[in-house]
């Protein structure tokens, strides 16, 4: 024997281990055995990859942590680690390999970094889609940009700056006023006239809420509510239903689903009613009018957007300030200067166009 185990490059003890197995299996005993332990006692059980599923099954958007999360807090128990949950999910198929993503690089901006809730809102409209009755949808939504809460998902029948006026109504109204809306540059929100105005963000600033514009083309400015986007129209698009009531009836369950039961990493695991809190300035019945004191002269602008200005004329200032009144000042040089509560607009002279002080969709501003 060992001069067999030299010869094969062997300890006497595997020697006398394949012996062992010759006597009793023949030559089937010398081939590879399998090394995996007969038994695992931390194993994880039948019962509890069931239960994974099942959750998986309801939330199939979820990933392990979530899973996990509200797996403990449903079941009141432990369970496995999140990369077991994960291994879970692999063996039954239902988690596959994202593609490879070129690495962001983040810039900085002049945009607020938020502490706690209400101080930026984040609103956009989700792409639109064909609904069963070959119809589109375009969802309004609206987020806090701090605890991700969702305040409003309605579907529309079109981009309406009146409808979407009414949203933010009803949203002021249940909770509160926020410090500022961050949105981008197109429609309803802005607009291609004087310094961006469009009819919604001047009704914001009646009620004292800034508008933060992102640069144009850099959606990542505004990641955290493009993110909620994609889990929307994974759960509520696909498929999307047969007309705009129904279709709504699925934004409002998820809705529910999304602020109250599913856990976001960022927010510690914790759901977003958990940390948002309706802001502590309540929506007046009615936006309050502006004031000038500083200024020489109250002008109304007339319902076409034209303002008349004593020893200058009439000039064009826009639409979305229609029928509203704009504080006007001489300056030294004789123009006059044109503002819309405490943002300047632009002077006016006379013999010469208005000559507006901001580009029309400026990026990163704050009204």
């Amino acid at each position: 024997m060992t001069d067999l185990c030299r010869e094969y490059g062997v300890s006497r003890k595997t020697g006398h281990k394949l012996w062992s197995r010759y006597q009793v299996l023949g030559a089937v005993g010398l081939e590879d055995q399998r090394r995996a332990p007969r038994s695992i006692p931390h194993r994880t059980t039948g019962e509890v990859v069931a239960a994974i599923l099942d959750m998986r099954q309801k939330y199939p958007s979820w990933g392990p942590k979530k899973l996990k999360s509200e797996l403990e807090r449903e079941l009141q128990r432990p369970f496995p680690a999140a990369s077991t949950i994960c291994c879970v999910l692999k063996r039954h198929g239902l988690i596959t390999q994202p593609p490879q993503r070129r690495r962001h690089v983040s810039r900085p901006t002049t945009l607020q970094q938020t502490e706690a809730p209400n101080q930026v809102w984040c609103a956009d409209y989700k792409g639109q889609f064909r609904l069963g009755d070959n119809s589109y949808c375009y969802p309004l939504t609206i987020t806090d940009q701090h605890s991700r809460f969702l305040l409003a998902c309605e579907g529309m029948g079109a981009i309406s700056d009146d409808q979407s006026r009414e949203v933010f109504q009803d949203v002021f109204r249940e909770h509160g006023l926020p410090d500022a809306i961050r949105t981008d540059n197109g429609v309803p929100f802005a607009s291609t006239g004087l310094a961006g105005l469009s009819k919604l963000n001047v009704y914001w600033m009646l009620h004292g809420v800034r508008h933060e514009r992102i640069r144009p083309a850099h959606p990542e400015e505004n990641g955290r509510h493009e993110r909620m986007h994609r889990t929307l129209k994974a759960e509520t698009t696909r498929p999307a239903r047969s007309n705009l009531l129904q279709q709504q009836e699925q934004f409002d369950a998820f809705r529910q689903v999304y602020n109250t039961k599913r856990p976001h990493e960022a927010l510690d695991m914790k759901r977003p009613a958990d940390v948002y809190r309706s802001s502590a300035r309540p929506c007046p019945a009615a936006p309050p009018e502006p004031q000038y004191p500083m200024h020489d002269d109250v002008l109304f602008v007339s319902r076409k957007g034209w303002l008349r200005i004593p020893g200058v004329g009439t000039v064009y200032i826009t639409l979305a300030l229609a029928n509203y009144p704009v504080g006007i000042r001489e300056e030294l040089d004789g123009s006059y200067l044109v503002s819309f509560l405490d943002l300047n607009l632009g002077y006016a002279a006379r013999n010469k166009p208005f000559q507006p002080i901001y580009p029309a969709s400026p990026g990163n501003q704050n009204l």
